[in-house]
């Protein structure tokens, strides 16, 4: 590996290779379509006994987003050590609530992609008529819009309305996943974007063909996404990050 990606001596090995994990991350969200400007927001959990987590610099693109650059804060959105970026409101208004109050959840994922904003905007939401919905089912929950996230006290209301599931769509705004690893939220946030694209691809072609309780129940059970056995996802993560290091190596930096 290039001597400008070795890790810089300021960071304890297990922070820097969850900063290069999480930099992969916001490069391959880049890659699939589903950055949002300057905004939207990554956040994932720095090991160690410190409630502290990470996010990118309100201000850079996610194709501009490294290991370095991104920004240490603890659950009360204190920026810890040096940083040249602020953190979005917006963001941290749940993800601190979420990583405060789910110390096992170390992952938090937000978009704003078309389709599943699609999904939300619908007054029955998630339809579980396909395969990928099919993996969601019992898994998604609900929370009514209350305008722009940067209002502190909506964050403990998004929690309670998460209710404990992974999965929570965000009424007229945009899905939140929460993963015990980032690998296993990239995954889950994958199926929520894929079920969302084929709902809105296929309620239009007239009605759809619903699938049955327990085959939606096997689903959820034989789901890679769920089951310890098969990492939570981490074997489809270091694909796309192998990916993203022959097109984009310069996250690592």
């Amino acid at each position: 590996m290039s001597e400008a990606f070795l890790r810089p001596k300021r960071y304890a090995e297990p922070e820097w290779l969850a900063r290069v994990k999480l930099a992969a991350c916001y490069r391959i969200f880049a890659q699939l379509g589903w950055a949002e400007l300057i905004y939207n927001h990554i956040s994932l959990r720095v090991p160690g006994p410190d409630a502290h987590f990470l996010i990118n610099p309100f201000g850079l693109h996610y194709t501009e987003v490294t290991a370095s650059n991104l920004v240490k804060v603890d659950v009360e959105g204190n920026i810890i050590g040096d940083s040249n970026w602020p953190i979005n409101p917006a963001g941290f208004t749940f993800h601190g609530a979420i990583h405060a109050t789910l110390p096992e959840m170390h992952c938090v994922m937000h978009v704003h992609t078309t389709p599943t904003m699609a999904v939300c905007c619908l007054k029955e939401g998630m339809s579980f008529t396909n395969f990928y919905a099919a993996q969601l089912w019992g898994q998604v929950a609900y929370h009514d819009f209350e305008g722009i996230t940067v209002h502190r006290e909506e964050g403990a209301r998004i929690l309670a309305s998460a209710a404990g599931k992974q999965v929570l769509l965000l009424r007229n705004h945009g899905p939140v996943v929460i993963g015990k690893t980032l690998a296993q939220a990239f995954n889950l946030m994958w199926l929520v974007q894929r079920a969302c694209e084929i709902q809105v691809a296929s309620q239009g072609l007239g009605e759809l063909q619903p699938i049955s309780l327990a085959a939606k129940e096997g689903c959820v059970r034989d789901s890679l996404n769920f089951n310890p056995k098969f990492g939570y996802g981490e074997d489809s993560f270091a694909a796309m990050q192998r990916m993203i290091d022959r097109l984009d190596p310069g996250y690592r930096a």
